[in-house]
C-alpha cells in the first residue's frame, strides 16, 4: 500500500496533466499556438505512475506526445506552455515547440519526434551512468508503434548485456497514428519482447496509477541495485486523435463502441473513487485541489501569451556551440 502522500501526489499530478491538456485542447483552435501537437488525454496515469517514483536527476526521454512526462516529471509548466507559442521564455527557447520540450534541470534532456527516437537516447545516458557510476536511472517512453522500429530491439539487447540502469516504458494505446497495433503486430504481447533479450517484462493496466506506480517502483529499484533494465507495457488509450485537437471517431477510423469503453475507464475518474474510497479524498479537498491546479494552469497560460516573441536577429543564436 502506497503512502497517503503518494497517493495524493499521483492525484495532483494527474490532474496538472489532465487540465493542461484541457486547456490546451480549448485554445489552440486560436491558431496562436505555432506547433503541431499531440495530446495524451486519457493515458495520464503512466507518466504519473512513473515520474512519482523518480529522483529529481534521474533523466527522462519522451516522444512526440509527451507534455504528460514534462509535467510529471516536474517541468516548468510556465516554460512549457510559453513554448507552445513559440515564445523566447518556452523550455526550448521558442525553438522546439511541442514536440521538443526540455528541461534538464530536473532531467529531462528533451522529448523527440521521431518514432523510436527516445529509446537509444535514454540507452545512452543510462550506459553514462553506469560508467559514471552516478545512479541515475533513465526512464525511456514510447509508444507500441516504436517496438516496430530495429532502435528498440538494439537498445534493449545491448541494455540487458550491459545491464544498464533503464526502464523501458511502452504506453500501448493501440494505435500508431490509425493503424491499429492487430494490423500491426500477430498478438497482444510487446511486453512479451522483454524474454528475447533476457529482461524482466509486464503488461500492466496503464490507467491504473497505482499498479504503474509499484510496478515502475520495483523496475526503478532494480536499476540502483545493479540488476538491469525493465520493460513495462502500459495498456491505455489516448481520446484524442493522433494530431491537434480532431477527434477521429465514427470517420471510418476508431469505432464508437471502443471508444465509449476507454472513456468508461477514465483513469482519473477511477482514482479519484479509489480516493474516496480509502478515506484520503472528500468533496472540499477535490475542490480545493481542482481550483488550485486550474489557477496554476490559467496563470502559465498568461504567462506565456504575454511572454516576447524571438526576434529575427536571435535566428542563429544556438545553432553553433561557444
Amino acid at each position: 500500500m502506497l503512502e497517503k502522500e503518494k497517493l495524493l501526489e499521483l492525484y495532483r499530478i494527474m490532474l496538472t496533466i489532465r487540465k493542461v491538456e484541457f486547456k490546451i485542447d480549448s485554445e489552440y483552435k486560436n491558431d496562436e499556438m505555432k506547433t503541431p501537437i499531440h495530446l495524451s488525454i486519457g493515458q495520464e496515469a503512466i507518466s504519473a505512475g512513473v515520474c512519482a517514483n523518480l529522483r529529481r536527476e534521474d533523466y527522462v526521454f519522451g516522444t512526440h506526445r509527451s507534455h504528460a512526462q514534462y509535467i510529471a516529471k516536474g517541468g516548468d509548466i510556465n516554460k512549457m506552455f510559453a513554448e507552445l507559442y513559440l515564445r523566447r521564455t518556452g523550455c526550448s527557447s521558442g525553438r522546439g515547440g511541442s514536440m521538443h520540450l526540455m528541461a534538464p534541470e530536473v532531467g529531462i534532456l528533451g522529448s523527440t519526434a521521431i518514432v523510436g527516437g527516445s529509446i537509444p537516447l535514454g540507452t545512452g545516458t543510462a550506459l553514462a551512468s553506469k560508467i559514471s557510476g552516478d545512479g541515475k536511472v533513465s526512464a525511456v517512453f514510447f509508444g507500441d508503434g516504436a517496438v516496430d522500429e530495429g532502435t528498440f530491439h538494439e537498445s534493449l539487447n545491448f541494455a540487458s548485456l550491459k545491464k544498464l540502469p533503464a526502464v523501458y516504458i511502452c504506453e500501448n494505446n493501440a494505435y500508431a497514428i490509425n493503424s491499429h497495433q492487430s494490423a500491426r503486430h500477430p498478438g497482444d504481447n510487446i511486453y512479451r519482447w522483454a524474454e528475447s533479450y533476457g529482461i524482466p517484462g509486464y503488461q500492466i493496466d496503464g490507467n491504473d496509477v497505482v499498479k504503474v506506480s509499484e510496478y515502475a517502483a520495483d523496475a526503478i529499484e532494480r536499476c540502483r541495485k545493479g540488476e538491469g533494465p525493465t520493460l513495462l507495457e502500459c495498456v491505455t488509450y489516448r481520446w484524442k486523435g493522433h494530431i491537434g485537437t480532431v477527434n477521429d471517431v465514427g470517420e471510418g477510423q476508431r469505432s464508437q463502441s471502443e471508444y465509449d469503453y476507454w472513456l468508461s475507464k477514465c483513469p482519473i475518474r477511477w482514482y479519484t473513487n479509489y480516493l474516496y474510497d480509502t478515506g484520503l479524498l472528500n468533496k472540499a479537498f477535490e475542490d480545493n485541489i481542482n481550483s488550485e491546479i486550474e489557477r496554476l494552469v490559467n496563470e502559465a497560460f498568461e504567462f506565456a501569451v504575454n511572454s516576447p516573441k524571438p526576434e529575427p536577429k536571435e535566428l542563429l543564436d544556438f545553432v553553433y556551440a561557444g
